[in-house]
């Protein structure tokens, strides 16, 4: 009898998670061949750049994963840091940056800005010090729509955001796992941007946007 109970246990689990699996591979955002930007801060630096808010600066560091420089945040008092990347206005997009929280005491963390236009926008961030992977809407507050819970991204080390936005349908992963999935129709296209909070010390480096609908 004991057996037979472990042999439908092991049996469903099997099936529980090839559904789960079935699930990613079906229903994961995916953009047709279309325009590929990137930025890795090297020869031009911020260059090009708008700083919304926050002290955003180019620097040399060891182990930027890509060349010397990397996008850093210094605090200067922001509640929301913000820095917007040229090109666009973009609708849909497959957005990934690399992000290393290096200190705060009230935040550290680091997200992709994408659809801002006139100060209003999308993003979703990763915080080191809660457990917790969040989508926000900002429009003279911020409101969240989506949250999964997490081991928080270590501090001092390099971690992958990526966010694909179809339509009203927004999915987003951190270091390569699908977190969340939502739908929200308020912003249909704006530019993509880089995000931090308080004070937050984070590195960027690796932006790279890609779009079928450059507006």
């Amino acid at each position: 009898m004991r057996s037979n109970t472990a042999f439908f246990l092991v049996v469903g689990l099997i099936l529980f998670l090839d559904d789960r699996t079935t699930w990613a591979q079906k229903y994961e955002l995916k953009l047709s061949d279309g325009r590929v930007e990137r930025f890795d801060f090297e020869q031009k630096g911020i260059e090009g750049l708008k700083t919304v808010n926050g002290q955003w600066t180019v620097e040399e560091m060891a182990g930027a994963p890509s060349g010397k420089r990397v996008l850093i945040l210094r605090p200067q008092g922001s509640d929301f840091n913000v820095i917007v990347a040229p090109g666009g206005p973009y609708s849909d997009v497959d957005v990934s940056v690399r992000f290393k929280p290096i200190s705060g005491r009230e935040d550290a963390s680091g997200g992709i800005v994408f659809r801002f236009s006139e100060g209003k926008y999308y993003v979703v961030r990763a915080n080191a010090l809660e457990n917790n992977f969040r989508l926000y809407y900002y429009d003279n507050g911020r409101r969240q729509l989506a949250t999964a819970a997490v081991q928080p991204p270590a501090l001092g080390q390099w971690h992958t955001l990526r966010v694909v936005a179809v339509g009203d349908h927004i999915q987003a992963y951190l270091n390569g796992r699908l977190l969340l999935d939502h739908r929200d129709s308020r912003f249909k296209a704006g530019q993509i941007g880089l995000w931090t909070k308080s004070d937050s010390v984070t590195a960027f480096d690796d932006l790279e946007i890609k779009s079928n609908k450059l507006q």
